[in-house]
């Protein structure tokens, strides 16, 4: 078990130690008191002595009685009872013989019978002591078996939360690394077709493409970033296609200066643009309109993708890699607090927008 699932145990000998003395103290204020609403004289040293040797001796006992219930927990009934039962008279009686001796040395003999021995002392005390020592133990044994099972579920939630923490963040892992081998073919497809017809806008797109990846590894253990550097990714990669479609695009960055500073997930929005592009842009004949918008809602941070392009196909919307990969980053990230809607824009093309929570960046 790690050091952060484990109370220090400093911490639990002082908080042992305060509830026996807190224990003991309440006893012998009790004592107190009842001799002094019964009218007798008040001896406060034999009240003391009796119930801190009493309590402070199940103190010294606690670890032995907490280590046998830990050692027959997993067991059944029947070990349970073989060990505890014998275990028990055998403790309560050693417990009431030590605390009768030691307070017999403290005190003497009852203030009542000056003359009474030591043996006779202990005879008359002991049954009546052993029996609540035995009681005692009993308690002390289920006390000690509750906190036992709280701190072992306890620490059984903390270990599955971090369990499943750590497979969420793999998975996101992944998935973030399947769009940038997605993003790279589409792009070294373009140069590829372009070194040829047109080595200028060839070797501009290599020189951004350089640009983009430079980015993309100073952020490659971030699960999120601040909205500027997205836009950031984003103008670099526009850079890219505007290389591409020449002067057959035109994009449109519309940014709310209170949403910068806002977390959004690594490259979340170059899938979303690259479908726009690739599906909505590619094949229109016309100059195309790219529209990013994002704005800040109440508690929520909303992104917009608008393209005027050929709009979805008559069977409906379907998701591919890059779509299908941001609905599952934000369903792990965000739950169903995150919303991800695809639809047909009424002047033509498509609208793709998200909404999650708005979380700003630390300074």
């Amino acid at each position: 078990m790690s050091n952060s699932m484990s109370v220090p145990r400093w911490k639990t000998q002082g908080l042992a130690f305060a509830f026996w003395t807190l224990l003991a103290g309440s006893y012998t204020a009790s004592a107190i008191l009842s001799s002094i609403s019964e009218g007798m004289p008040v001896v406060w040293y034999r009240p003391l002595a009796w119930n801190f040797t009493n309590f402070y001796l199940w103190m010294l006992l606690t670890p032995l009685v907490a280590w046998l219930g830990r050692r027959t927990a997993s067991h059944g009934w029947g070990r349970f009872f073989a060990v505890h039962l014998p275990v028990s008279v055998v403790l309560a009686t050693l417990q009431v013989l030590m605390m009768q001796a030691i307070y017999w040395q403290l005190c003497g003999p009852p203030l009542s019978q000056p003359h009474m021995t030591l043996g006779a002392f202990m005879r008359m005390q002991f049954a009546y002591n052993f029996h609540l020592a035995w009681i005692t133990y009993g308690v002390l044994l289920v006390v000690l078996r509750a906190i036992d099972s709280q701190r072992r579920l306890r620490d059984e939630r903390l270990r599955n939360s971090q369990l499943e923490t750590q497979l969420v963040q793999s998975q996101l892992q992944t998935l973030r690394v399947q769009l940038q081998p997605h993003f790279l073919f589409n792009t070294l497809n373009a140069i590829s077709a372009l070194a040829l017809a047109d080595p200028v806008q060839a070797r501009l797109m290599i020189a951004r493409l350089s640009d983009f990846l430079r980015l993309t590894l100073e952020e490659r253990h971030a699960q999120q970033v601040p909205l500027s550097r997205e836009m950031e990714f984003l103008r670099c990669y526009l850079g890219i296609q505007q290389v591409r479609f020449q002067d057959r695009l035109t994009t449109h960055l519309d940014v709310a200066t209170d949403t910068v500073r806002a977390l959004v997930p690594n490259m979340i929005l170059q899938p979303l643009v690259e479908n726009a592009l690739r599906h909505g842009l590619l094949d229109k004949t016309e100059r195309g309109t790219l529209h990013i918008v994002t704005r800040r809602d109440g508690d929520s941070l909303l992104l917009r993708v608008d393209d005027d392009g050929i709009g979805l196909p008559p069977e409906g919307p379907r998701d591919g890699l890059g779509l299908g990969n941001t609905r599952t980053r934000l369903d792990m990230l965000f739950g169903s607090d995150a919303t991800l809607e695809l639809q047909r824009r009424i002047d033509g093309g498509t609208r793709v927008e998200m909404r999650f929570p708005y979380r700003e960046c630390a300074a």
